[in-house]
């Protein structure tokens, strides 16, 4: 049987996850399914290990290997569980090499389970070469990885490394093999994308970098980019924003709370004033852009007042998605030491933020109603636009492809369209 890829968590583990397919397959795993796990919640962990023993019921005879993140900071709590054979770094987890070892160490009696080595002795991240992305209608390009700040809640950077970026060339070549593929639409991934090119010659910015492949990939209809920090976005990457129109007019912010306080407890570089300003200039650039953000509910020390300025901000920003989290305190990260929220509390918060989310994303669907959008279609009857809404078609396309069509509705979960 052929090697399958469980995958948690971000946009860039999903690209991520097609190479790890393709280098256990060459190394000459067969019979095999491979968990990407996430560490950016204890949810995110808990539900990797509950579907390690989900697969292992399923699929006795199976080998099963963990990796990604939570291998990466945990790696002694996955090589613990009696389901699982191996334990891959995440180090390890993308290279020939990583995988070779993997597959030699079954061979070796009594080997460590956990291969796993010291993330931030990784300098460099390579291209990945990948041909295609299986069930997706848009491709993924991982332009950087890594992370060098250290807000006080996040381990990501324990579980990636300091930040490290493809050099721009790469990054062309690698677009310009997936169009030819095929792919309409291809999202720029990584952990902190808008700290993009510090470590190369020159230091181009991430704007540089957009702007290059929109003028050598010009067969490339849609561009996309995954999270962005406001504060280190460059005035190339705003103009290109302005007037690209093959950029897609969606940002999702990095900007996880509203009050001011919170966010110098959380270590973050931006403020309440900031986030708020850069939202509004970005609209007088191009009118029409939408904003999702990441929010968190139930920092350490968030008074009833502090998140109701989180609340506020939602619609100060104009924010159309959230990917709301209810504060998690992650191991040996400075928020876990602080004063904690009580988890009722927490989770009470979370919700609420949903809530106001919910009705954000209703406002903007009504908005939509009469417009004509072109939409990628992911499945044959389902799709998304332009700024990421998601589309219910009347009839049926070919997934990949981008229709024309007019909204003529919405049922509070998706557009529909006529």
């Amino acid at each position: 049987m052929s090697v399958e890829v469980v995958t948690f968590g971000c946009r860039l583990n999903a690209a991520e996850s097609e190479v790890i397919r393709r280098e256990a397959q060459r190394a000459g795993f067969t019979d095999t399914v491979i968990v990407n796990t996430c560490a950016v919640t204890a949810e995110a962990v808990r539900q990797a290990r509950q579907a390690i023993r989900s697969l292992r019921r399923r699929r006795p005879d199976a080998k099963i290997i963990v990796t990604g993140c939570a291998a990466q900071t945990e790696p002694q709590t996955f090589a613990a569980m009696p389901e699982t054979d191996r334990v891959l770094g995440n180090g390890e987890k993308l290279s020939a090499t990583g995988w070779a070892r993997a597959r030699a160490a079954f061979d070796v009696a009594g080997s460590s389970k956990a291969i796993v080595n010291d993330i931030m002795a990784v300098k460099q991240t390579a291209p990945h070469l990948v041909d295609a992305f299986a069930g997706r209608a848009r491709a993924f390009v991982q332009v950087q990885n890594g992370c060098d700040h250290r807000c006080t809640f996040c381990i990501i950077p324990f579980g990636r490394g300091n930040s490290r970026s493809v050099p721009i060339g790469a990054v062309v070549e690698d677009m310009r093999r997936l169009v030819a593929n095929g792919y309409c639409e291809i999202v720029l991934t990584g952990v902190d994308i808008t700290s993009y090119g510090a470590d190369l010659p020159g230091a181009p910015r991430l704007g540089t970098l957009v702007r290059q492949i929109l003028k050598h990939v010009p067969a490339l209809k849609r561009l996309r980019l995954s999270s962005i920090d406001s504060v280190e976005a460059d005035r190339e990457l705003l103009n290109a924003i302005a007037g690209e129109p093959r950029l897609m007019p969606h940002l999702h912010l990095s900007l996880q709370s509203g009050d001011d306080l919170i966010v110098k407890r959380m270590k973050r570089r931006h403020d309440r004033a900031h986030a708020i300003a850069f939202c509004g200039a970005l609209r007088r650039l191009r009118p029409d852009i939408v904003f999702g953000a990441d929010l968190i509910a139930g920092f350490p020390t968030e008074s009833d007042d502090m998140f109701r300025r989180s609340l506020d901000l939602v619609e100060e920003c104009g924010l159309t998605y959230l990917h709301v989290f209810p504060f998690s305190p992650r191991p040996h990260t400075p928020a876990a030491r602080m004063p904690q929220v009580d988890r009722a509390i927490v989770k009470e918060r979370a919700q609420r933020l949903r809530e106001r989310g919910a009705l954000a994303l209703k406002h903007h669907f009504e908005r939509e109603v009469g417009a004509r959008r072109r939409v990628l279609i992911e499945s044959r009857d389902a799709g998304r636009t332009e700024f990421f809404a998601p589309v219910r078609l009347a009839g049926s396309a070919e997934p990949g492809r981008i229709v024309e069509c007019t909204i003529s509705g919405h049922d509070g979960a998706q557009l529909l369209a006529a």
